[in-house]
């Protein structure tokens, strides 16, 4: 009946896989709140702390940058360790989906939903 099809004739076998990708997902989520990245600024004097989905949790600042007349300098050096902090989550996030998706068959550049 579903000969000519091949692969895609077996549909116990493709909800299984469906189901499989979805708990692979869901975990994957759950994996990535727990992952952090440091984003650094100002070789390393402001450093921002975020989760592998860019939520930031943390900002560790050296003391020997408050200077008041500095102030936009601190302020500048914040943000450059907020947006490395991001980026590197951002790039963390594409390898673990990457990584997955590579587990499950689908092509490198397959983009999930979400």
């Amino acid at each position: 009946m579903l000969k000519g099809l091949g692969g895609l004739g077996d549909m116990a076998g493709m909800m299984k896989k469906a189901q499989k990708m979805q708990k692979d997902m869901a975990d994957l989520q759950e994996k990535l709140d727990e992952m952090t990245v440091v984003g650094e600024s100002g070789a390393g004097l402001v450093k921002a702390t975020a989760t592998a989905k860019g939520k930031l949790t943390a900002l560790d600042i050296d003391p020997s940058i408050f200077h008041p007349d500095e102030k936009e300098v601190v302020e500048d050096l914040i943000l450059a360790a907020i947006k490395d902090a991001q980026a590197k989550a951002a790039a963390k996030s594409e390898e673990e989906m990457k990584a997955l998706t590579e587990g499950l068959g689908l092509p490198a550049d397959f983009k999930m939903p979400f």
